[in-house]
């Protein structure tokens, strides 16, 4: 299967551990940190090749929840 064919869900972030990345925002979304996911999962435990893209991906996690959370605060005051 190439690389393209990959749903981003399905992307190995760690290759030490297996964690998918679907699973690394899962954690996030119940509230982990990066910490709490390495301890969880095991990534970023092993090689730390997968240090950078999970740093980064959580960062843009981070940057998605607070927009959303900036759209809702507008939309509460609006209404």
């Amino acid at each position: 299967m190439s690389d393209e064919s990959v749903h981003p869900a399905d992307e190995v972030m760690c290759q030490c551990s297996g964690t998918k990345r679907g699973y690394i925002q899962s954690l996030y979304e119940q509230g982990m940190d990066v910490q709490a996911i390495s301890r969880w999962t095991g990534a970023l435990s092993g090689c730390g090749g997968c240090e950078w893209d999970i740093a980064d991906f959580l960062k843009a996690l981070d940057q998605q929840k607070v927009q959303a959370d900036s759209q809702t605060d507008r939309d509460n005051s609006a209404g």
